[in-house]
């Protein structure tokens, strides 16, 4: 039988049951959520349905004020039914798969597994998002013919950003089964998979908490601060922003302590037990209400009045005082430092503070992750994958051990007195230097067995750049872009500058690749490995042009970009732009240039020049317009499109999800997206293929469009004049708005007339050039470079 799922039904709406079912709507997959009648309704509200469902009616509708948004768009909320468990429990039975989402509470966890089954089809997949119980206690109370339905499918939070899923199968789950939601997981819903042992906190809780109570521990002993740890513990290591403290109270220091808590009892053999009884402090902080962001004040608190200011809980009197800056010199050093591996290796080994800190800090995961193999999970990388998707860490314990040296490290251990594992021990003792391996090009990690080894699992549509690269697939190189042999005769054009800011380079390298594309390729997909597709055009590069007033050479630049996204969008061959993190500015100029896009779904896309003090000149206005104006019900009313364009080019807006690009006109109707962003170059490339395979032909070169002309420019100098007199925009940003709007309406002809698009990137241009000469657009563009935030001046 082949399964499908078509509908999936949640029990239970608190915030992960509403975000899971929200995710599934990102997906295109309808769910019910189901939640209990509110206790102490009155007689007459008994037969309310509104009122009876309103617990989960509430949760899902809160989804919309949510931020970040668990929803790629509001418009997919439409896909979530609710009802209660009560009225609605027979409607079970539309659903594919079920998943239970209620309190973490083994007691109440049975009775809606016992009260559900009955009414679930015969070929249904029955699931529970515990965090940490045991599923084996679950499956016990199911039906026997049930329990080889049933397994444990753990969704980090939220749903919608984190990429791990832990999936947990009892003994009696079904294998089939298990792969068909591995697959589903992946393909569909955009998930990193780790199976995981029937465990307390299965792995990435049982190692993140670890690492989380061990650093309090270390605090305490190098009597460090706050402040201190959270520098050490974040983006200097590898590891986001959030660092520790800042994650706890994320994460809210009620489920902190709660997780903790029910861990202690569960582990009686874990070596490492103490290190999870919590600490009097953080018990008077949950007494005192310090539970983090959702109440206001943690570890940190923020006052808005009567200015922002951020403050830092004091651990001994639990009072607030000024948020301190940490003083570490050779943290301040190692930001210049962008290679990680190289970074962990001057901070680890370093003899100051810091040092001592992280080598602490490092060691007590090496350890503890080492001793945990073969009880929670099967193989090392299954516990660097799983932390590394469920807390955004950049590498994960076995591999950042790897990095220092896995003898040097080894050694340090045991000169540390830290435990370590027979398998080890006997890794270390057969002269091995490494703690993965390759063997006949498969890449393996250790199992706890001594001398074990267990492939490494692949995902066989994950390109892997580096991996063509050292298979000698690059055809061409230069220090901006890379052309490179995606196989099935499809080229890929990939960018690898800093951040791929776009520079002369780059436009050079989409030149030759269209050339090279149509003489000896089918199709062309643009795209890259990196985290993001592009941030833009190199405003450092345009702005120190400006500055040495080489006002030629920079129209010569412009031009040649507005060259280089028609030559992609007119090539001989298809040509799919296949964006993904960042694509902002030019690079949402690259991504539109394209014949179809082919994004991943987390795409924040946008032209946000207009922060910077220009216009997009590198056909995004034109392109932008363009598609508006392919909207149109009523070609004939051309101010629908104009408006939209104007207002999403004015307003910088960027679009979070690729369905959202879409709604705002930066995808065309047709172009579509990966759930999973580590298939995005083979979802491309089966779609690039497709085109060349179905008859493709070039659009037509120098299409004309209908214009506003003056009409648009005065209707953009009224809205602009009555914002800038309310107050709304500064004189400059009036200046940009009509430069804007000029090249949008096609310049000062009469409405309605057709306009060339090589007379609108002329406009574009043009405009561009003027805003580029004003000292208000450079001072701009300068506090960007310097900041990262737009300047209104």
């Amino acid at each position: 039988m082949r399964r499908q799922i078509q509908k999936v039904a949640v029990l239970g709406s608190g915030v992960m049951g509403s975000a899971i079912a929200a995710h599934f709507a990102n997906a295109g997959i309808p769910s019910l959520v189901l939640d209990i009648v509110p206790p102490g309704i009155s007689d007459e509200d008994k037969t309310n349905k509104k009122v009876r469902n309103s617990i989960a009616a509430a949760a899902v509708g809160a989804l919309k004020k949510t931020k970040p948004s668990p929803l790629f768009t509001t418009s997919d909320l439409a896909m979530i039914e609710v009802g209660n468990f009560e009225d609605d429990i027979a409607r079970l039975k539309e659903a594919d798969w079920i998943i239970e989402v209620v309190k973490e509470d083994m007691k109440i966890k049975k009775i809606v597994l016992e009260n559900a089954a009955p009414h679930i089809g015969p070929e249904a997949i029955f699931s529970s998002n515990t965090s940490g119980l045991s599923l084996a206690e679950m499956s016990a109370s199911l039906p026997e013919n049930m329990r080889s339905r049933f397994l444990g499918t753990h969704f980090f939070n939220p749903p919608r950003y984190m990429k791990l899923f832990e999936i947990i199968p009892t003994s009696d789950t079904d294998p089939e089964l298990l792969q068909f939601i591995s697959d589903f997981a992946r393909d569909r819903l955009g998930k990193g998979i780790v199976v995981a042992k029937d465990t307390p906190n299965f792995i990435a809780n049982r190692v993140g908490v670890h690492a989380m109570m061990a650093t309090v521990q270390i605090m305490d002993e190098l009597d460090l601060s706050i402040e201190e740890i959270d520098a050490l513990t974040g983006p200097a290591i590898g590891r986001p922003k959030t660092a520790t403290f800042k994650l706890a109270d994320l994460v809210g220091l009620d489920t902190f302590v709660h997780v903790a808590e029910n861990l202690y009892p569960l582990i009686p053999d874990d070596e490492a037990r103490d290190a999870f009884k919590i600490p009097d402090f953080l018990h008077k902080m949950v007494e005192k209400g310090y539970l983090g962001r959702k109440s206001g004040a943690g570890f940190y608190k923020m006052e808005k009045k009567p200015e922002k200011k951020f403050f830092t809980l004091d651990l001994k009197t639990l009072e607030y005082r000024d948020k301190a800056k940490a003083k570490f010199p050779e943290i301040d050093a190692a930001k210049n430092i962008d290679d990680l591996d190289t970074r962990l290796q001057t901070l680890a080994w370093g003899k100051g503070k810091a040092g001592q800190a992280i080598w602490k800090l490092l060691a007590a995961s090496f350890s503890y992750s080492a001793m945990r193999l073969g009880e929670i999970c099967d193989q090392a990388a299954d516990i660097d994958r799983a932390v590394c998707w469920g807390f955004n860490w950049d590498l994960g314990p076995f591999e950042v051990w790897e990095v220092l040296g896995f003898r040097k490290v080894v050694e340090r251990l045991r000169e540390d007195k830290l435990p370590l594992p027979a398998w080890v021990d006997a890794l270390y003792e057969s002269g091995a230097k490494t703690i993965y391996k390759t063997e006949d090009g498969v890449r393996m990690s250790p199992t706890a067995e001594t001398g074990g080894f267990a492939a490494v699992p692949v995902d066989e549509r994950a390109f892997d750049f580096d991996i063509l690269r050292s298979q000698e697939k690059e055809v061409r190189r230069n220090p901006g872009a890379s052309l490179i042999d995606l196989g099935d005769g499809v080229l890929g054009l990939e960018f690898h500058s800093k951040m791929n800011a776009i520079g002369q380079d780059t436009l050079n390298m989409v030149m030759t690749a269209c050339t090279e594309a149509e003489k000896n390729w089918q199709a062309m997909v643009v795209t890259n490995g990196s985290d993001n597709f592009s941030v833009g055009a190199n405003l450092m590069m345009l702005m120190m042009e400006a500055a040495e007033g080489n006002w030629e050479d920079i129209n010569m630049i412009i031009h040649a970009f507005q060259t280089a996204t028609g030559r992609l969008e007119h090539c001989g061959v298809p040509v799919v732009t296949a964006p993904h993190g960042l694509a902002l500015g030019g690079g949402c100029e690259m991504t539109m240039g394209g014949n179809a896009v082919r994004c991943a779904a987390e795409t924040y896309i946008g032209l946000v020049e207009f922060g910077a003090g220009v216009i997009p000149a590198g056909g995004g206005c034109y392109r932008l317009y363009k598609r508006q104006f392919e909207r149109l019900m009523d070609k004939r009313d051309l101010q629908p499109a104009f408006r939209a364009a104007f207002e999403t080019i004015g307003m910088a807006k960027v679009a979070t999800s690729c369905a959202e690009a879409k709604e705002l006109g930066f995808l065309r109707k047709g172009d579509s997206w990966s759930m999973n962003r580590d298939h995005l170059a083979a979802d491309a490339k089966d779609l690039a293929l497709a085109l060349a395979r179905g008859n493709y032909v070039s659009p037509i070169e120098d299409e004309a469009l209908p214009v506003m002309g003056t009409a648009g420019i005065g209707l953009a100098e009224s809205v602009l004049y009555n914002m800038k007199e309310g107050g709304f925009i500064s004189e400059h940003d009036m200046k940009i708005g009509m430069e804007l709007a000029n090249t949008l309406a096609g310049g000062k002809v009469p409405p309605g007339t057709t306009v060339s698009e090589k007379d609108i990137l002329a406009h574009e241009r043009e405009g561009f050039m003027r805003l580029l000469g004003e000292r208000k657009t450079l001072e701009r563009i300068q506090y960007i470079l310097k900041t990262g935030k737009p300047l209104r001046n």
